[in-house]
């Protein structure tokens, strides 16, 4: 099962071998971007997409010396879940 996550204009997308399976919608204010909003498509549900995802997308914020406001529930649960990642938080 090959992942990618790619950076898009307001969201990070995750592909399974090709073919969508989530997202995590933000949006971009100076030196922060906002999580919104993650959904993980059913079919991918509970095989770990979601962690993959979320840990691309902080990985990305941070090469890119930006920081976070995790309102998206899951994204928030992540970072509580993973203390290295709570520098991001703005």
């Amino acid at each position: 099962m090959a992942t990618d996550v790619t950076r898009r204009e307001h969201a990070y997308e995750i592909t399974v071998d090709g073919e969508h399976a989530g997202l995590a919608a933000f949006e971009e204010q100076p030196g922060v971007l906002v999580f919104t909003h993650t959904e993980i498509d059913d079919a991918f549900e509970g095989k770990g997409i979601g962690s993959q995802l979320a840990r691309a997308a902080l990985d990305d914020v941070r090469s890119r010396g930006l920081r976070v406001r995790p309102l998206c529930p899951f994204i928030r649960a992540w970072i509580d879940k993973h203390p290295d990642y709570q520098d991001l938080v703005a």
